[in-house]
């Protein structure tokens, strides 16, 4: 149902102090465009005055401490509209109108879309429908936070999520809301600017403002629906819904703001064909003398949050225990255990030592064994349920409170968040991915279930790291080297059953790798075989390392000395390493439960990209998959043992 608000009349000194402010916003949105020769000023003109209000009365935050948890959280999810973003800090102080003369340029970290450069920016948001997840990880985030003060704080940190009306079509958007609702995350605002025009058309509902509110409130939100040019129903609207501990209805809250687009400029207010566009110099000062006196010097004293307390507040989370135990794996070798298992098993382990780690599933919590982590910490747990996009960019927004988030899902479902993975690294987000039933090797589940892609996808992210264990130690062990390792971690975990094989005072550290030779009796079974026989190098990781093992005996039958090495960090590749076996053979084989493209082979490859002596060939998944045993697929595709000692034969014929 829609909240209502007592009426509330402004004094007609606050109207003029809210179009003075609007004025400097308009201004200098369209002078950074055409200084700049590009930019998005019509989309900031429409939310000036929203903006203008929440400046001067809603916002709560210090600028000196940015990182303060009682700070309110403001997220531009239209990011294009930066010119209005970057305005709106320098009207604050925290940004000189001289600064805003290098917008876009290459010295600058005013860019076209805010990212982490930017000090004051929550998360990087140019691809439209993700601002409105990562406010639903900065409110469960400040909750978290918020919750383990022992003092009372006056005003409760909200996120305010700016948004368009043209990304109200990202199926994100709706995931955010859904979640947002489940979750009663009172303490998240949405703003939503609807300005009618898209980038080319209008948009899907125009001006249609009762369709918007109604959908919005089937999701659970309270909405108010309101004239986003009328000061009094602004003012009115946000201080309202701003206080949380006044609603006290355990439900998110949209301001759904009715805007005209290029607003405050007669010739482009509600004109379609301006989107992107900056004014030239004759029009631009036609815009000029329409806003009429503009004070260039104005600044608007951003209130500040409750400091009570706040010195003894541990960041992110208080640490219960000074001495926390680790309650470190321990597996026998022989053991069969799968990968997935003990990753589930290494995070609850690990838990207590790292109380800043948080677990978010989509929904498969059974099968990727994050249930685990849930029994044990529960308020630390989150299920995003079957959303993957939004669970990526809740974790964007947890992570930039300060958690580390871990993300479990198949890896096959990682895919549809490619654009939110991606972003993150514009956020300087620092994210674990965990995605499990990964290949062929998942067998009669079928080709729909198989993550085949995903080394390729996590290795194109920039500043990624890859991982693949091969059994439980290795995996318990780069479980807690993701918790230590800064930004975006990918840990590559399968569904069947694999033999302990590394004893737990192993090390596996990130860039590292493993060796494994045919030990002098295992050799001497062998009646043919010499040193002097012929030498290969196979190189594989997870599931079809135990394929390479097995072939790496059949060959010894053969007078054939297979050297095998265990690639479980597939980013950072292990190049000194590999570049040594050049001076035993010029022969590399890689073997992989993926497609050809982008995996283990490809990282390979580019390790003897100079190297025209060596010859690297690449076994993987080549066929479309089917339903079918794990070891009948891995046969078919040529990544079984058989198939790898036929592959040597032939090269070395």
């Amino acid at each position: 149902m829609t909240f209502r608000f007592p009426a509330y009349k402004l004094r007609g000194m606050d109207i003029e102090k809210y179009k003075e402010i609007a004025k400097f916003l308009r201004y200098y949105s369209l002078k950074m465009s055409s200084d700049a020769a590009s930019g998005h000023p019509t989309s900031s003109l429409s939310a000036a005055d929203l903006m203008a209000v929440f400046i001067r009365d809603v916002f709560h935050f210090d600028f000196k401490v940015p990182d303060n948890p009682l700070n309110d959280r403001l997220i531009f999810s239209k990011g294009h509209a930066s010119p209005l973003y970057y305005s709106l800090f320098a009207v604050a102080g925290a940004l000189s109108t001289k600064d805003l003369e290098n917008y876009r340029k290459f010295t600058s970290n005013l860019e076209g879309h805010p990212t982490f450069r930017f000090p004051y920016t929550e998360a990087a948001t140019g691809s439209l429908g993700q601002g409105l997840s990562i406010g639903v990880g900065e409110a469960i985030a400040l909750r978290l936070q918020i919750k383990n003060l022992k003092f009372k704080i006056k005003n409760f940190p909200k996120v305010y999520v700016l948004l368009g009306d043209g990304e109200m079509a990202e199926g994100s958007v709706w995931e955010a809301l859904s979640l947002a609702s489940h979750y009663k995350l009172s303490n998240l605002v949405g703003i939503l600017d609807v300005n009618r025009l898209g980038q080319s058309d209008p948009t899907m509902l125009g001006h249609d403002m009762k369709t918007y509110q109604a959908r919005i409130e089937s999701f659970g939100w309270e909405t108010a629906v309101i004239d986003g040019h009328d000061y009094e129903e602004i003012n009115e609207t946000m201080k309202q819904c701003s206080n949380v501990t006044m609603r006290g209805n355990e439900k998110p809250f949209m301001i759904i703001a009715k805007t005209y687009k290029g607003k405050g400029v007669s010739f482009l207010e509600d004109k379609a064909g301006w989107h992107g566009k900056p004014l030239p110099a004759d029009l631009l000062d036609k815009a000029f003398r329409e806003l009429g006196k503009v004070d260039l010097d104005l600044r608007v004293n951003v209130n500040k949050p409750s400091q009570r307390g706040i010195s003894n507040f541990q960041f992110p989370i208080s640490k219960k225990n000074k001495n926390p135990k680790n309650e470190e794996m321990k597996y026998k070798i022989g053991d069969s255990v799968a990968t997935r298992k003990a990753y589930g098993e290494a995070l609850a382990s690990l838990g207590e030592k790292y109380p800043e780690i948080v677990a978010l599933d989509a929904e498969v919590k059974n099968s990727t064994y994050s249930e685990i982590f849930k029994a044990k910490f529960p308020d630390r747990f989150f299920e995003m349920y079957i959303a993957e996009q939004n669970m990526v960019g809740a974790a964007v927004g947890m992570s930039r409170r300060g958690f580390i988030p871990f993300c479990s899902t198949f890896a096959a479902f990682l895919t549809r968040a490619f654009d939110q993975i991606r972003m993150s690294v514009l956020s300087g987000a620092s994210i674990k991915f965990a995605g499990s039933h990964a290949g062929v090797s998942i067998g009669e589940d079928g080709p729909s279930q198989m993550g085949l892609e995903d080394l390729a996808m996590f290795r194109a992210i920039f500043g990624s790291t890859v991982i693949y264990p091969s059994d439980a130690v290795s995996t318990a062990k780069l479980v807690e080297e993701m918790v230590k390792t800064e930004g975006i971690v990918y840990m590559r975990t399968s569904r069947p059953t694999t033999t302990v094989i590394y004893d737990n005072n192993e090390k596996f550290p990130i860039g590292g790798s493993k060796v494994h030779r045919l030990k002098n009796e295992t050799m001497k079974q062998f009646s043919n075989f010499t040193m002097k026989g012929k030498k290969i190098i196979i190189i594989s990781a997870g599931v079809t390392l135990f394929e390479a093992l097995k072939a790496q005996e059949e060959l010894a039958g053969e007078n054939i000395e297979a050297i095998v090495v265990d690639l479980y960090s597939v980013k950072p590749i292990d190049v000194v390493t590999l570049r040594k076996f050049v001076s035993e053979s010029d022969v590399f084989v890689t073997v992989e439960d993926h497609w050809a493209e982008g995996g283990i082979g490809d990282a390979v490859l580019n390790v003897f990209a100079q190297d025209p002596g060596v010859k690297v060939y690449k076994l993987a998944v080549g066929k479309l998959p089917r339903s079918g045993k794990a070891a009948e697929l891995m046969d078919y595709e040529g990544i079984s043992a058989s198939s790898i000692v036929r592959k040597i034969e032939v090269i070395l014929q």
